[in-house]
């Protein structure tokens, strides 16, 4: 017969289920590892998924200090499968870099995992070097001890290479020329190495930062080197950075994946109780479990197990880091976020998975025109939407006839690199639309043109406080319906109308509390992800001024509370007579400038404040 590691695998996990005795499992290691030494083709198979040699011959010690076979729950198994993938991936030259990062919970077994893979691999294959980085001296040593030595002693013999030393944190084979070691993170370990897999263990918590320790390894990582990063979350700092920056590929295990994370009800009276809370009471904790419970369908025995933990905190917020159930609760805020951020978290669980309808940019054609007296000026004809991944700008739902839109922005500046706009729907209120564009303001300034354009001559208000060009230029086109600001003039005393809204230490306070009240009450109307994720990271700082925490960004908050803001000087209704004005195709959207003139009654005749 001949014998695939699959089939192996399931009859040592079928005999171990029907025994649980670790010597009968010893004996069948031994026949298995006899045959895969006089059988090539096993071999070859076994070389090429180094995670089928851990679950054929590894054992651990489980939580009930019992040494029992090694095989992988179902965030393992995930895990996997996404490095191999990540490692084909590379090979058939899609990605550029083989980098993981993993955000997980307490005790799911990603150290003990990612180890024994490491270890693997040193026994399978030729100049293999890998490097383990732990977080401080004593999990360096526990991991060494526990989670390699001790597996690879309890192998069968004739599977354990030739060793030239077995140090406290390093094995080396002499022929194979392979080894693994483990370290303490400091900011000069790992200089005189040559790495190919690099395993960072609770990184978030490596004593000098995950960036000064990477420069340490300086030129010590090798091209093709498979990094894996994994830990808890420790508030907002390399590791939360790392994770934001979409750079690498993220990898969140909610705790609730592992199956032993469940307890029974003591008696039926208890649980009973329990429900009768979970539907009734308001407590934080009752929120979440019914959350859980509604949305993403947990029962009973887990949402207990949750409570007890919960329960078992001095610190309750702790919950949210040890054992998180969004990637963003994981992190914990440095300050205190403004906005309320439970809301945040529980809408982007919900909003997880989800795009925009399409993402694009505007195409268009500058025409020079003259004018009755000879003047020359230039309008934007034939607007067409272009779908385009890397667009900047992010359509949620379609223009609706005879809808009033609203439009506000933030141009870049005072240390921002972006130009942001959104769209909503003033009648319902909801963001429809998103326009993010780094650095270009003449760009900028056509994309809201024709964006505005395009949501049926919305109202425009955009930031004027670092540059007046935008709103300028707006004006200069002769774009329909700009916001107006009001001002008194400094000699007549008499209040003077001006464009674009201005942002002051009047108007922000305004602005961002009525923004606040929105993500309180009606957050369901935001649906763009990156502008929640902003929101998340706008913070009160010690002197209790809101903005954005240090190293993040705020143009997209500034600019949706702008629009929310500005929402006053467009009406609320639909526009009947606006059929009669347009002059639009909308299967290819080809718009035409002047659609409406700047007597056009709606969204001008609110008194502006």
């Amino acid at each position: 017969m001949t014998y695939t590691a699959d089939y192996l695998i399931n009859c040592r996990k079928t005999k171990w289920n029907s025994s649980q005795n670790i010597e009968f499992d010893n004996k069948f290691r031994k026949a298995v590892a006899n045959e895969l030494l006089k059988n090539r083709d096993l071999l070859d198979e076994v070389k090429k998924n180094p995670e089928k040699l851990i679950q054929l011959f590894f054992v651990v010690v489980n939580k009930e200090q019992r040494t029992v076979p090694f095989f992988f729950n179902n965030i393992q198994e995930d895990f996997i499968l996404r490095l191999k993938k990540a490692i084909n991936d590379y090979n058939n030259g899609t990605i550029r870099d083989i980098s993981l990062l993993v955000l997980k919970g307490r005790q799911l077994g990603f150290t003990t995992l990612i180890t024994a893979y490491q270890l693997a691999c040193t026994i399978l294959n030729k100049n293999f070097q890998g490097f383990t980085v732990a977080d401080d001296k004593s999990n360096t040593e526990a991991i060494f001890q526990n989670k390699a030595k001790f597996p690879y002693n309890q192998l069968p013999e004739i599977l354990q290479p030739t060793e030239k030393f077995n140090s406290k944190n390093e094995l080396l084979f002499e022929k194979l020329n392979s080894s693994w070691a483990i370290n303490t993170a400091t900011k000069n370990m790992g200089r005189s190495r040559t790495i190919n897999f690099l395993h960072g263990s609770e990184c978030a918590f490596w004593k000098d930062g995950i960036a000064i320790t990477q420069a340490g390894l300086g030129e010590a990582l090798t091209k093709n080197c498979i990094k894996i990063y994994e830990s808890t979350a420790n508030g907002f700092n390399d590791f939360q950075k790392m994770w934001k920056s979409k750079r690498y590929i993220n990898c969140f295990y909610e705790w609730w994946l592992t199956s032993e994370y469940r307890i029974s009800f003591e008696t039926d009276e208890i649980k009973q109780e329990f429900i009768n809370n979970i539907n009734t009471k308001d407590e934080w904790i009752y929120t979440r479990l019914r959350w859980l419970r509604d949305i993403k369908k947990l029962d009973l025995e887990q949402l207990y197990w949750y409570y007890n933990k919960f329960q078992d905190y001095i610190d309750k917020e702790l919950i949210k880091q040890e054992y998180p159930c969004t990637p963003e609760e994981a992190f914990l805020n440095t300050g205190k976020c403004y906005f309320d951020k439970e809301k945040i978290i529980l809408r982007l669980a919900e909003l997880e998975g989800t795009k925009p309808l399409k993402v694009g940019y505007f195409d268009y054609i500058e025409k020079v025109e003259k004018a009755k007296d000879g003047s020359e000026y230039i309008t934007i004809e034939n607007i067409k939407f272009v779908d385009d991944p890397n667009g900047c700008v992010q359509i949620y739902e379609d223009v609706k006839d005879k809808e009033p839109y609203v439009i506000g922005g933030d141009t870049a500046g005072d240390g921002s690199d972006y130009f942001t706009g959104h769209v909503i729907n003033n009648i319902t209120g909801k963001q429809v639309a998103k326009l993010k564009q780094k650095f270009n303001e003449v760009e900028y300034t056509k994309q809201i043109y024709c964006l505005g354009m395009y949501y049926n001559t919305a109202l425009i208000g955009l930031e004027t406080n670092f540059s007046t060009y935008p709103t300028n230029k707006l004006d200069e086109l002769k774009y329909p319906k700009l916001y107006i600001r009001k001002k008194e003039d400094e000699y007549t005393e008499k209040l003077e109308k001006r464009l674009g809204f201005k942002t002051t230490s009047i108007t922000r306070p305004l602005i961002l509390a009525n923004l606040q009240a929105i993500i309180l009450e009606e957050i369901e109307k935001i649906v763009d992800i990156e502008t929640l994720e902003e929101c998340l990271s706008f913070i009160k700082n010690e002197k209790g001024r809101p903005e954005a925490e240090q190293g993040e960004h705020d143009d997209l908050v500034m600019a949706l509370a702008i629009t929310y803001y500005i929402r006053e000087q467009q009406i609320f209704k639909k526009i009947e007579n606006y059929s009669n004005n347009r002059n639009m195709v909308r299967d290819d959207f080809a718009v035409k400038t002047n659609v409406y003139s700047r007597d056009d009654d709606f969204g001008s005749y609110i008194e502006v404040i």
